[in-house]
C-alpha cells in the first residue's frame, strides 16, 4: 500500500511493525513477514539514516523504534496509523498481539 510511495515494500513493513508494535529488531521484523533478512537490515539502516527511526544496542541485538525526535513524526505516525487500518483483519490482529514475556512451559495458546 505505502509501498510505491516509500520506494520500498520492506521499508513499509519495517514503518507498519514499528508503528503497531513500538519496537523490534530486524530479524524479528523479517520473521513476521516471512521476508528475507538482508532487505529489511537494509530498509532499516536508511530509515535510521534518514532520521525516521532510532536504534539501540540490546545485548548483542539493535533495536529499533520511531525516531520520537522526528520533525514529522506525527504525521509519519498518522500515515501509518491509517494505513494500518487498511490492512487485512487477521494481518492487523497479528501485527497488534505483542507478547513481552515467555508463556509459562505447557501454558495453552
Amino acid at each position: 500500500m505505502l509501498a510505491s510511495l516509500l520506494g520500498s515494500v520492506n521499508k513499509e513493513r519495517v514503518l507498519i511493525y514499528l508503528a503497531a508494535r513500538g519496537r523490534g529488531y530486524a530479524r524479528q521484523i523479517a520473521r513476521f513477514f516471512d521476508a528475507p533478512l538482508y532487505p529489511v537490515q537494509n530498509a532499516l539502516e536508511k530509515l535510521e539514516a534518514a532520521g525516521a527511526l532510532v536504534s539501540r544496542a540490546v545485548g548483542s541485538t539493535r533495536e529499533y523504534e520511531l525516531n520520537p525526535r522526528y520533525a514529522a513524526r506525527d504525521e509519519l505516525a498518522a500515515l501509518l496509523s491509517r494505513a494500518l487500518a487498511l490492512y487485512p483483519v487477521t494481518l492487523r490482529e497479528q501485527l497488534l498481539l505483542v507478547r513481552s514475556r515467555p508463556r509459562r512451559k505447557g501454558k495453552p495458546l
